[in-house]
C-alpha cells in the first residue's frame, strides 16, 4: 500500500476534519495544473466564434421569414456551445484557464453576462461547494438539495411536497434551470461581501445593456425568439450534469467527523463517460473526479491527467445509458450509506 503524505495543493473545507493526507499518486497531478495560454485562447475562438455564428444564422433565419424549425434546428447547436462556454467561465472561476489572476477575472466576468452567471459570486457559492463536497453537516452552497432518510421522514408535509417538487426532474431541468439562472443568479448569494453584491450588479447591467443594443438592432421579439429555446436547453444540459455529477449510485456522504477530501473527491463525484463529441461540448467535464481532486487543473488537461494516473482510470464510470436512474436516487440512507429512493 502506498504511503500518505500531507496535501500540497488547495486546501480544502475549514469545517472537515483537521487530517489532510493524500496518497503518492497524487503528486502526480502537479504537471497538469499548469495553465496554456495559447490553448486557452484557442478555446475562447473555437467556442465563441461558432455560437456568434449561430446566434447571427438564426436571426437571420427570422429576418427573411423562414419556418420557425429552422431557427428550433439550429438552437441546439447552439446550446451545446453555451454550455462549453460555461465551461470556459467555470475554469475562470477556478484561475485554471489562464495563468494570469487578471486574465481569469476579465474573461470571467465578460463570459458570465453570456451565461448569465457573476463571475464573483458563483465564486463564492462553489469554491464552498468544492470545500464541503460530501459533508452532510455543510450542505447548501452551491449543491443539489439533499436529504437523508431521517431528515425526509421528520420534514412537515409542506417541506415533503415541496422536496418533492424539486426532485421531480420536469421541474429541475424545466423550471428549475429557469429560476437558478434567470432569477436566482440575479440575486446576491447569503453571506456574500460587497465585492459579489457588486459582481452582480454589474452582470446584471451588462446583460440588460446587451439586450437593449441587440433589440435595437433587431427587435425585441427577435431577441426572444432566438435566446428563449438557446438558453432553456443550455440551463437544461448544465443542471443536467450538475445533477449526476454528484447525485448517482455509489456517491459518498459523510458527517464532518469523518469527512476525507479524498473520498469526497473520488468517491463523491462521478466519471460521467460521454461520447467525444459530447466531452468535447461539455469540456471533459466529465472527468469530475479528476476536477475535484485537483481545481487548478483545466478542461483542456483533463483527459490527459486522467489516461496518465491510472488510480485515476480505476474508477468505475457512469455511462449515458445509465445516468437517467440517477434520477430514482432521492434521499440519503446514513445507515445503508447509500443513496435510495422515497420511501
Amino acid at each position: 500500500m502506498a504511503t500518505s503524505r500531507s496535501d500540497p495543493a488547495e486546501s480544502t473545507a475549514k469545517n472537515g476534519p483537521a487530517r489532510r493526507t493524500w496518497p503518492d499518486w497524487y503528486g502526480d497531478l502537479a504537471s497538469f495544473r499548469e495553465s496554456v495560454r495559447r490553448k486557452a485562447i484557442w478555446q475562447l475562438v473555437n467556442t465563441l466564434v461558432p455560437y456568434g455564428g449561430l446566434g447571427y444564422l438564426m436571426v437571420r433565419s427570422i429576418q427573411i421569414g423562414t419556418t420557425y424549425a429552422l431557427t428550433l434546428a439550429l438552437a441546439l447547436p447552439a446550446a451545446a456551445f453555451l454550455v462549453r462556454t460555461f465551461i470556459l467561465f467555470h475554469d475562470c472561476v477556478h484561475g485554471s484557464l489562464f495563468r494570469s489572476k487578471r486574465a481569469n477575472a476579465l474573461f470571467g466576468r465578460l463570459l458570465g453576462v453570456l451565461v448569465f452567471t457573476s463571475f464573483d459570486d458563483w465564486r463564492f457559492t462553489h469554491l464552498r461547494h468544492h470545500a464541503t463536497a460530501g459533508n452532510l453537516d455543510a450542505r447548501g452552497f452551491g449543491d443539489v438539495w439533499t436529504l437523508t432518510v431521517a431528515e425526509y421522514l421528520n420534514a412537515s408535509n409542506r417541506v415533503r411536497w415541496l422536496y418533492r417538487l424539486y426532485r421531480n426532474p420536469a421541474v429541475m431541468l424545466g423550471l428549475g434551470a429557469v429560476f437558478s439562472f434567470a432569477l436566482r443568479n440575479r440575486i446576491p448569494s447569503p453571506g456574500v461581501t460587497r465585492k459579489e453584491w457588486g459582481g452582480i450588479v454589474l452582470t446584471n447591467l451588462l446583460i440588460a445593456g446587451v439586450f437593449l443594443a441587440v433589440a435595437q438592432a433587431v427587435g425585441w421579439q427577435t431577441i426572444l425568439l432566438v435566446q428563449v429555446p438557446v438558453l432553456w436547453l443550455a440551463w437544461a444540459a448544465g443542471i443536467w450534469l450538475f445533477y449526476v455529477q454528484h447525485q448517482f449510485e455509489g456517491v459518498y456522504w459523510a458527517r464532518k467527523a469523518e469527512w476525507d477530501p479524498l473520498r469526497a473527491a473520488m468517491e463523491g463525484s462521478s466519471y460521467y463517460r460521454l461520447p467525444i463529441v459530447l466531452r468535447w461540448f461539455s469540456g471533459s467535464i466529465g472527468y469530475h473526479h479528476v476536477h475535484h481532486l485537483s481545481p487548478k487543473i483545466a478542461n483542456y488537461h483533463l483527459k490527459s491527467c486522467y489516461d496518465a494516473v491510472p488510480a485515476l482510470r480505476a474508477r468505475r464510470p457512469l455511462t449515458v445509458a445509465k445516468s437517467p436512474f440517477c434520477f430514482r436516487l432521492k434521499l440519503w440512507d446514513e445507515e445503508r450509506q447509500t443513496m435510495v429512493a422515497f420511501p
